[in-house]
């Protein structure tokens, strides 16, 4: 399996601050995880409000346990939240299945990871991580295909 390097979670990171500044976002939280879950990157903005780091993490982590973009998430929490719950329980709390959460492949498809973002809407978050994610050369899964 190819592995996600520090160099480029640091370049996700840095791509996806520079986005929400650019955009004018609330100060945002961003969390890079390799594809077995352990942190690479993580960089928490000045007034990023409390737990946004636990947030952007959960929305990768959950990403990455369930092999899917955490706005897929979505659909199945509203389709089988006994489910979700479950899931989230299971995770210790770190399973948030909102959009916010993209997976990271390379050219060829190969998982090398996931990004998560809080600090602004769902959907502002995931734009964020798309760009970081372009920005260090990969490819982002935002199940949205």
């Amino acid at each position: 399996m190819p592995d996600l390097t520090l160099a480029q979670a640091s370049t996700i990171v840095d791509k996806a601050l520079e986005q929400g500044r650019a955009l004018k976002l609330r100060p945002l939280s961003v969390a890079v995880l390799d594809a077995g879950g352990h942190p690479r990157a993580l960089k928490v903005e000045d007034g990023s409000s409390l737990l946004r780091h636990q947030i952007a993490t959960g929305k990768a982590w959950g990403a990455l346990g369930m092999g899917m973009a955490s706005r897929r998430l979505v659909e199945r929490a509203k389709n089988n939240p006994a489910f979700v719950n479950s899931l989230t329980q299971m995770a210790g709390g770190l399973f948030v299945p909102v959009p916010g959460g993209v997976l990271i492949r390379d050219s060829a498809g190969a998982l090398l990871g996931a990004v998560g973002i809080s600090g602004d809407t769902s959907d502002r978050d995931e734009e964020c991580a798309v760009a970081g994610i372009r920005a260090a050369g990969l490819v982002a899964d935002t199940g949205a295909e």
